[in-house]
């Protein structure tokens, strides 16, 4: 029986212990709404880090695609990791929707990137 209560504890212990674990990365993982210029004038808005705190990311874009009326899908960045894209510029709107949607996403962990591409006469100029 002391056996038994033994194994009860130490199966509590690392069920407590991985939960801990779990907690702590949710709070060290960043959600990044990312504004990138496509060309000229037009630009997209990624969100990466959203699956870390158990959204649905298909269900999301669908919802931001119907909440902005433009396209949004679902698809993987360079890393490897899946992100929301949504055409257009709506950064801060989309962070307003994921904080009254989502509150088990904290606003503390959500940064806000603007990435803009370098003109060709930018370029030009750099390498002086």
């Amino acid at each position: 029986v002391a056996k038994e209560a033994a194994k009860m504890e130490k199966a509590m212990s690392k069920e407590e212990a991985r939960m801990a674990r779990e907690l702590e990365k949710k709070m060290a993982s960043k959600v990044v709404i990312k504004r990138v210029e496509r060309n000229k004038r037009k630009r997209v808005t990624t969100v990466t880090g959203l699956e870390v705190f158990g959204v649905d990311l298909k269900k999301t874009a669908k919802e931001f695609a119907n909440h902005f009326a433009c396209g949004g899908s679902v698809s993987k960045n360079p890393q490897g990791q899946d992100e929301i894209v949504v055409q257009g510029d709506f950064s801060n709107e989309i962070l307003q929707i994921i904080l009254k949607k989502h509150p088990s996403v904290p606003q503390d962990n959500i940064e806000l990137v603007e990435e803009e591409k370098k003109s060709k006469k930018d370029a030009a100029a750099a390498p002086e």
